[in-house]
C-alpha cells in the first residue's frame, strides 16, 4: 500500500471533503505497515474497499414550523461498511452537517466499533437541521419527516442509528415512535439511546462519558498514577461531557473546567454533583450557553467569554464537543500548563498538529475511535437487551461496559506498543480495529 497514492486517488475523486480525507489519511498511516506485511490484504484491494461508503441516503426532509410555514433540510444516512455487522453510529443535527462531516464520522465508526467486539458495522447519519431555539412541537415534526424519509433503510439487522450531536432521548424518542407505527414493530433495536421503559438500557446517556473514564482510568495506571486529585478540562456540557464529568467524580478526580461556544467556564474547586445535574438543563434549554453554569453557581464557577476550557491548568484533557476543537495553539497552552494526558471523547477532537505536538511532547494521547467507544459498545448491548425482551441492572450494563473499555485499552497497547516500550495509541487503535475488520472482508470474498 502506497499511503500517499490512495490519498491522491481519493482527493481527486473527493475533492473538499477535508474531514474524510484527513480521518482516512490517519488510519492509512498508522496500518501501512502492517497492511504492506499481509499480500492478502493487497490482493483483495481491502483499503481501496474500505475507504469507500456500501452507499449513502440523501434526502429532502420536508416539515413545518410553529408559523405555519414549509421549511427544508438535507437529511443523510452513510452505510460505510457491514463486514462484521448491520451498520451502527448516530445521527447527527447540526447546520454544519454535510457528506464529507458524515463520512468521516462514518469512516471512523468502522474501526471504533469493530474495537468493541461486538458484531456491528460502521455507519453515521444526520441532517443541516439546527434544534438550537426549535420548540419541542417543531423537533418532533422534523424528527417524524426525517424517518419517514429513512425508515426503510434502517432495522435492527440492517441498520441501527443512535444519537448524536443534537439529538438525544427527547429526539430518539420521537424518532422511534414514527419508525414503530411506519415499520409496525415493537420492542426493536432498530434505534438506540432510546429511554428506559420502553426499550432503552440504563447507562447508556452516560456511556460514552463513563466509558472515557474507564480508559483515561487505565493511562494514569499505566504511568503507575491514580485519578484521585486529577484536574480535568472538558469541553462541551452534553450528555458526553455530563457523563465523563460524573464518572470523574465518582474516580476521585477534579473537573475544573467545562466549555461551550460562548466561552469556559472554571470552578477552581471542582465541579459538584449539583452542578453536573444542571448540565443536563443546561442542555436541555436550547440555548447552548455554558455561562448559564456560573449564573446559576455565581460561588462555585467563573465564566470567561471567548476562551477555551484548555485556557484553565488541568491534568488531563477531555475534547468531548465538536471534530477539530483542539488545535495545535491550544496543545501548546496545555503543554506549558503541564498537561499530563490527552484523550479525545469527541470524534476526531484534536487536530493533526495537535496530536503531533502532543505526542513530541512525550504526553500521553488517546484517539476517539478508541476512548469514546463505550457510547456505541452501550448502543450494541442496547440492541441485545430488546433482542431478549428484557432489561438487565444498571450493575449489569456498567459491568460490561468496563470490560469492553478495559479489553479496548489492551488492544491498543498491544498493537501499539513499540520495541522501546513506548506506546503510541492511535497505532494501536487503527491496526486492532483494522484488522478485525479486514480479515472479515477476507473471509466473506470479494463483495
Amino acid at each position: 500500500m502506497k499511503v500517499k497514492e490512495i490519498m491522491k486517488n481519493l482527493e481527486a475523486k473527493h475533492p473538499g471533503e477535508n474531514e474524510y480525507l484527513q480521518a482516512v489519511q490517519e488510519v492509512l498511516e498508522s496500518i501501512e505497515e502492517v497492511y504492506n506485511e499481509n499480500p492478502k490484504y493487497e490482493a483483495a484491494k481491502i483499503v481501496e474497499r474500505l475507504v469507500e461508503p456500501d452507499r449513502i441516503f440523501k434526502f429532502r426532509v420536508v416539515w413545518v414550523d410553529d408559523q405555519g410555514n414549509t421549511q427544508v433540510n438535507l437529511g443523510y444516512r452513510v452505510q460505510f461498511n457491514a463486514a462484521l455487522g448491520a451498520y451502527k453510529g448516530g445521527l447527527r443535527f447540526h447546520p454544519a452537517v454535510n457528506e464529507s462531516m458524515l463520512k468521516f464520522l462514518g469512516f471512523e465508526q468502522i474501526f471504533k466499533n469493530s474495537l468493541t467486539m461486538l458484531p456491528l458495522g460502521g455507519g453515521k447519519g444526520g441532517a443541516d437541521f439546527d434544534p438550537m431555539g426549535k420548540s419541542d412541537a417543531e423537533i418532533m415534526r422534523f424528527c417524524q419527516a426525517f424517518v419517514y424519509e429513512l425508515w426503510r433503510n434502517i432495522g435492527p439487522d440492517q441498520d441501527s442509528p443512535a444519537g448524536d450531536v443534537g439529538v438525544g432521548g427527547r429526539e430518539i424518542g420521537y424518532m422511534y415512535g414514527m419508525y414503530k407505527k411506519l415499520a409496525r414493530e415493537h420492542s426493536t433495536g432498530a434505534l438506540t439511546g432510546k429511554s428506559f421503559g420502553w426499550g432503552g438500557s440504563l447507562i447508556r446517556p452516560e456511556a460514552t462519558g463513563f466509558g472515557a473514564m474507564y480508559y483515561v482510568e487505565r493511562m494514569v495506571k499505566q504511568n503507575g498514577d491514580t485519578m484521585k486529585g486529577k484536574k480535568i478540562a472538558l469541553s462541551g456540557f452534553g450528555n458526553v461531557a455530563w457523563g465523563a464529568a460524573t464518572k470523574a467524580l465518582e474516580l476521585g478526580a477534579k473537573v475544573v473546567a467545562i466549555s461551550g461556544p460562548d466561552g469556559v467556564c472554571e470552578m477552581p474547586k471542582g465541579i459538584t454533583k449539583e452542578m453536573i445535574d444542571y448540565m443536563l438543563d443546561m442542555r436541555a434549554s436550547n440555548r447552548n450557553k455554558v455561562e448559564d453554569m456560573a449564573t446559576k453557581f455565581p460561588k462555585a464557577a467563573k465564566f470567561t467569554a471567548g476562551k477555551k476550557a484548555w485556557s484553565v491548568k488541568c491534568d488531563i484533557a477531555c475534547p468531548c464537543a465538536f471534530q477539530n476543537e483542539l488545535d495545535e495553539k491550544d496543545a501548546k497552552e496545555l503543554i506549558a500548563n503541564g498537561v499530563q494526558y490527552v484523550a479525545e471523547v469527541s470524534n476526531m477532537g484534536c487536530q493533526p498538529k495537535a496530536i503531533a505536538a502532543v505526542q513530541k511532547a512525550k504526553v500521553p494521547f488517546a484517539p476517539g475511535k478508541a476512548v469514546n467507544a463505550g457510547g456505541v459498545a452501550t448502543s450494541g448491548l442496547e440492541i441485545c437487551q430488546n433482542a431478549e425482551h428484557r432489561n438487565w441492572t444498571a450493575e449489569e450494563v456498567d459491568e460490561k461496559l468496563h470490560k469492553i473499555m478495559n479489553d479496548i485499552y489492551d488492544m491498543c497497547v498491544k498493537y501499539g506498543t513499540d520495541a522501546k516500550g513506548n506506546i503510541n495509541y492511535v497505532k494501536g487503535a487503527n491496526i486492532a480495529g483494522f484488522m478485525r475488520v479486514a480479515d472479515a472482508m477476507l473471509a466473506q470474498g470479494i463483495i
